[in-house]
């Protein structure tokens, strides 16, 4: 009978769990005398976007260097503690995740549900390694920790953010565009989340939405993202990956002749991305998806000797989402607002539907996007 793994919604409450028996851990030679150091070894296993995606896997190099005490400028542990190894193609996958474990790491990363099968497939077969899976929660091996987050709830703020600074701009009748990578209940989350955030403050607002069935095709996100801005769309929120830059990139040109357009960040604060100048950034705010804090309780947990098979839910309660708001452009009375809002999220007066399923029950949400429930 397939077990099913220990949840924990961080910040919530435990739904369900089954308690596996503990693994011993098996480490080369070289591992064992980093850990003996004073510090446990890690790699990071990305997709072709890599670390400078400047959204989801660089924030997971962030919760790294974080762990071991260094930042993007100094990663003076950088090969004895921690690397990281960037697959070109999926069919890498399972050589990477392979050849991480024949190396004997404490933990091995993997970030994103295209890694879900692969990991799975090494994971079986390595029970007692270690392995963390970003994104995904169907991987149900008792050596397997799965993160995942309430994208819905900080992608309600940013929606709600976007809608309030349209309305303080007097934009009649505004319209809101949102960019996916390849479609999936995750990015779902990121949709529904943010529609159901502007439809709170203008219901009857027209949403456009597109998927590029890619996460690194920049190219195809600032075409739409141009074609939109010249039809009337006021912002645009991508949840793409790296092929969300081409939207920022619009919207920098955009704002730089002098039109109110705005793009909406991911994953991480993407105000530098969007600078079009000294002081000004075409993104207005950015859902903040802290993929770090997953990766230092992980790593937490396999210094401690307390890792396990289980599912962790980072929500907003647990500070596991969240939005930017380092642009001015975001008043003071927006931020209030925001921050009331979150206060109802987090106290369950306010509840956000997290799939298209539900949300298309809601009253007035559209019926004909192209989000997916699986």
């Amino acid at each position: 009978m397939k077990k099913s793994p220990f949840y924990l919604i961080l910040g919530g409450i435990i739904i369900t769990c089954v308690l596996f028996g503990a693994c011993q851990k098996k480490a080369s030679s070289a591992a064992q005398s980093d850990a003996a150091s004073g510090g446990i070894t890690v790699r990071l296993l990305t997709d072709a976007t890599g670390v400078d995606d400047k959204s989801f896997n660089a924030a997971a190099w962030r919760g790294i260097l974080e762990y071991y005490g260094d930042t993007w400028q100094n990663q003076s542990k950088r090969g004895k503690f921690y690397d990281v190894v960037t697959a070109q193609t999926q069919d890498m996958y399972i050589p990477n995740i392979r050849q991480a474990t024949d190396e004997g790491f404490d933990l091995i990363v993997t970030t994103g549900f295209t890694f879900a099968d692969a990991l799975d497939t090494v994971a079986k077969q390595n029970p007692n390694q270690h392995y963390l899976i970003v994104d995904v929660d169907w991987v149900n091996l008792p050596n397997v920790m799965q993160a995942v987050y309430a994208e819905h709830e900080g992608s309600y703020l940013v929606g709600v953010a976007t809608a309030l600074k349209a309305k303080a701009d007097g934009v009649a009748n505004p319209k809101f565009g949102f960019i996916g990578g390849v479609p999936g209940a995750t990015i779902t989350k990121f949709e529904v989340g943010y529609v159901q955030g502007i439809l709170s403050v203008f219901p009857n607002a027209q949403i456009v939405d597109y998927y590029a069935n890619d996460w690194g095709r920049p190219d195809l996100a600032k075409t739409q993202a141009k074609n939109w801005y010249d039809s009337g769309v006021y912002a645009i929120y991508s949840a793409a990956g790296g092929t969300g830059n081409g939207t920022i990139a619009q919207a920098k040109e955009y704002r730089l002749e002098g039109k109110n357009v705005w793009a909406i960040g991911v994953d991480s604060d993407q105000h530098e991305e969007g600078l079009y100048n000294a002081t000004d950034s075409a993104v207005l705010t950015s859902m903040i998806k802290r993929v770090e804090t997953s990766l230092i309780y992980a790593l937490k947990a396999a210094q401690n000797k307390t890792f396990r098979g289980e599912v962790i839910v980072f929500d907003l309660r647990a500070d596991g989402v969240g939005y930017s708001d380092t642009n001015t452009a975001l008043t003071a009375g927006i931020k209030s607002e925001l921050e009331n809002i979150k206060q109802q999220i987090t106290s369950g007066q306010i509840k956000i539907a997290a799939t298209y399923a539900d949300a298309k029950k809601l009253s007035g949400f559209p019926q004909n996007l192209m989000a997916m429930d699986n």
